[in-house]
C-alpha cells in the first residue's frame, strides 16, 4: 500500500479525526517495547526507524555489514522477511529462494552477509549465532522486543522527516518521536533536508550515492520504475547522473512484480523508446528471464562523519 497523502502534510481534519486511534496505537507500541528481550551471546545492532515505509534501513544494514566484515567480524543479518511467506528461521539462499518466499530485502542483503529470515527474531538470532555469527544486524525490529539491542540506530529520511508528526493511522509514525528517540543510541539522517532532531542521541548524517560500475548513464533514454518507500528519490538520483528520463512509475513498497505489471511496464518503455531501469531491491523481484533486460542502479550509503558510530561500535566490543 502507498502511504496516504495526508501523512506528509500538516495535520488536518482527517488526521485530527484519527488521532484517538493513533493514541491507542502508540500505547500498544509502548506496552510491547517494555517487554524483556532475550540475549544471544553476541552484540545485536538494530537498524530501525520511527515511520512506516522506507527511510534507508537496507543501505544502512549493508554499510554496517561491509564495515564489520572489513575488520574481520562475522556479522549475520536477521530480518522478518516482509512480503515473504516463510516463517523461518531459514538462511536466505538466492539460488533457491525468491522474494515470494523470503522477501525482497533479505534477498538483497544476502549478497553482502549471511541473512536469516525469521518471524521470531530471537529464534533467528539464535540460529545465526549457532551458524557462527559474531554479531547480529537486526534489519528493522526497533519496535520489536524479542531481542535486547546493544546498539540501536534510528534511520530518518531527511527529506520526509516524520511527516505530520502523528501516529498510525493519523500519520506515518510507529510511535511518538520522543518515545522512540529515548531508546535510540544514534540517529542517522539520510539525504538533504532540515529535519529537526534533539542533540541526544548523537546524530550521524549520510547520503546515498550511486555505485561506480563503469556504466555511462549520461544521455541514456530511461524509463524508471521503483517500489521503494520514496520512489522519487530513485528518480532524482537518475537525474543527477544525466539520464534522459522519459518516464517514471512509482510502485508501492514491496509491490509484487506480476507478469501483467511487467508486461505493462515493458510496453511503456517500448513506446518511449527507453531503457527500463529499476532499483537493486526491485531487481531481486524480477523473474530471472527478465533481469537481463532491465538495468539496475545500485546505491551505497556514505556516512559523512562516522566518529559517533565508531565510538558506539567500540562500546559494544566491535
Amino acid at each position: 500500500m502507498k502511504a496516504p497523502g495526508f501523512w506528509s502534510r500538516p495535520p488536518g481534519p482527517l488526521s485530527h479525526l484519527l488521532s484517538p486511534l493513533g493514541a491507542l496505537y502508540a500505547r500498544g507500541t509502548a506496552r510491547r517495547v517494555a517487554r524483556a528481550g532475550a540475549r544471544v551471546g553476541v552484540p545485536v545492532i538494530c537498524v530501525g526507524n520511527l515511520t512506516a515505509g522506507g527511510a534507508g534501513k537496507t543501505p544502512t544494514v549493508i554499510a554496517l555489514a561491509e564495515r564489520l566484515a572489513a575488520r574481520g567480524v562475522a556479522a549475520h543479518v536477521v530480518s522478518r522477511g516482509h512480503g515473504g511467506r516463510l516463517e523461518g528461521p531459514v538462511q536466505v539462499d538466492a539460488a533457491r529462494h525468491d522474494a515470494a518466499e523470503v522477501g525482497d530485502e533479505p534477498l538483497l542483503l544476502a549478497a553482502f552477509a549471511p541473512t536469516w529470515v525469521a518471524k521470531d527474531r530471537a529464534a533467528g538470532a539464535r540460529a545465526a549465532v549457532a551458524a557462527g555469527a559474531q554479531a547480529v544486524l537486526l534489519d528493522d525490529g526497533f519496535q520489536n522486543p524479542a531481542l535486547v539491542k546493544d546498539l540501536s540506530i534510528v534511520v530518518v529520511d531527511a527529506g520526509a522527516g516524520f511527516g505530520n508528526g502523528r501516529v498510525i493511522p493519523a500519520g506515518p509514525l510507529r510511535e511518538p518521536v520522543a518515545a522512540g528517540l529515548a531508546r535510540a543510541d544514534l540517529t542517522l539522517t539520510i539525504g538533504d533536508g532540515a529535519v529537526a532532531l534533539p542533540d541526544e542521541p548523537p546524530r550521524l548524517r549520510g547520503h546515498l550515492a550511486p555505485l561506480r560500475t563503469g556504466m555511462d548513464w549520461a544521455g541514456l533514454p530511461v524509463f524508471a520504475f521503483a517500489g521503494i518507500g520514496r520512489p522519487e528519490k530513485f528518480f532524482d538520483t537518475l537525474r543527477t547522473l544525466g539520464v534522459e528520463l522519459r518516464g517514471t512509475e512509482a510502485l508501492s513498497d514491496h509491490q509484487p512484480l506480476t507478469l501483467a505489471l511487467l508486461r505493462r511496464l515493458g510496453e511503456r518503455a517500448a513506446k518511449l523508446s527507453a531503457q527500463p531501469v529499476t532499483t537493486e531491491k526491485d531487481a531481486v523481484r524480477l523473474p530471472p528471464a527478465l533481469r537481463g533486460r532491465v538495468l539496475t542502479l545500485p546505491v551505497r550509503l556514505k556516512i559523512e562523519d562516522d566518529a559517533p558510530l565508531e565510538t558506539a561500535l567500540a562500546r559494544i566490543g566491535l
